[in-house]
């Protein structure tokens, strides 16, 4: 018996609060580059140091509450079927995807990141590796899980409810993910081949770690959510360590402060995103508990587009940014211009989101009559 049970109208899991924090936080980054852009002094630089740190657990979240809500839902169904996932995923992930990447490609060329396309075959590479904006490395990551599904039912089958096994499973992955994060320091960060195995990062194998968690903490909740909700504090201070060791990490790179200097690839960033990915967890289980419907029914309208919004986050800050002449104003009020173009791209990029599903929805209902 589940000690904290999803009754059928708490339709929001912790995968639905993590995306939803997830896809709130990450849109922040552009803009911060943004503001970061038209030259700050060193005090306002680290000032959006912090800050960037503070938010740099955006995709690490996003994948757990992926797997999360994944394996939950198949789980209580009983069954997984691979080609209904890929179904839905077809239209809720990978349709967006191509509209999104073609607009950006053809309607944003400047985003291109680095190098522009030149020909067919360039258009077609940048399409595919997360090169046509600065967001949708993401995208050619996070598909390759939903690709990979199958691997981790298997998981979750081999786990179930063995507490053994489970903490096997997260000990052999830990182990590897922090050798692959020790060669990724070697080797790419700052290393010889930091400019031709840049790609490294958008190869699932780079946050396999938290799909993994994201398994077994819904295979093992009993235990998971129960060590979650007694120690929450303790995990708290994990997170305020982290997050000072993570901000001398950046300070030590003195100045300009460059956000390319904070990956994700360090054991500091991956602590850290944990005890971020448990503190959002926490929050879920506690409004479960005290019977928060209002918030559950909220949080799970708004998972449910989140990955749409995101998608579309960097489109609307553009045109913010430039049609409000933002870059103007940064110079003289970088905080204020940073949030107030962060709460109109969260606005505008779900509501988008949202309108653009219904009216597809309508469309397509049109066309099969």
């Amino acid at each position: 018996m589940d000690k904290y049970p999803y009754p059928a109208y708490k339709t929001a899991d912790i995968g639905d609060y993590l995306k939803v924090f997830a896809c709130t936080a990450v849109m922040s980054q552009p803009i911060m580059s943004l503001v970061m852009g038209v030259g700050q002094p060193f005090a306002t630089q680290d000032i959006f140091g912090i800050m960037y740190n503070l938010v740099k657990y955006t995709a690490p979240a996003f994948i757990f509450g992926i797997l999360y809500t994944t394996i939950r839902t198949n789980d209580l169904a009983g069954n997984f079927s691979y080609k209904a996932h890929m179904r839905s995923s077809w239209s809720n992930l990978f349709v967006p995807t191509i509209w999104w990447t073609l607009i950006y490609l053809l309607g944003m060329p400047w985003l291109q990141q680095i190098n522009k396309f030149n020909n067919f075959g360039s258009f077609c590479w940048h399409f595919i590796n997360g090169n046509g904006a600065p967001h949708l490395w993401y995208n050619t990551m996070m598909l390759q899980f939903i690709i990979l599904m199958p691997l981790f039912w298997a998981i979750s089958r081999y786990v179930g409810k063995n507490v053994k096994r489970g903490l096997l499973v997260a000990l052999i992955t830990f182990v590897l993910y922090f050798a692959w994060l020790w060669f990724y320091d070697f080797y790419v960060f700052h290393g010889p081949h930091e400019k031709t195995w840049y790609m490294l990062d958008r190869i699932f194998i780079s946050f396999f770690i938290y799909g993994v968690f994201g398994v077994l903490a819904w295979q093992l909740r009993d235990y998971v959510n129960s060590i979650l909700s007694k120690f929450w504090w303790l995990i708290l201070l994990v997170f305020l360590a982290c997050f000072i060791w993570t901000n001398f990490e950046l300070h030590g790179f003195g100045h300009p402060v460059l956000f390319a200097n904070a990956p994700y690839y360090k054991p500091s960033m991956t602590f850290y995103c944990l005890a971020v990915i448990a503190l959002v967890a926490t929050l879920c289980l506690y409004q479960v508990r005290n019977d928060s419907e209002t918030s559950l029914k909220v949080f799970h309208f708004l998972a449910t587009y989140a990955y749409r919004a995101y998608l579309s986050n960097v489109f609307w800050n553009q045109l913010i940014w430039r049609g409000l002449n933002m870059g103007y104003h940064a110079t003289y009020h970088p905080f204020l211009t940073f949030l107030g173009t962060w709460i109109l791209t969260w606005i505008l990029s779900f509501t988008s989101a949202y309108c653009l599903h219904i009216w597809w929805t309508k469309i397509k209902s049109y066309i099969v009559k």
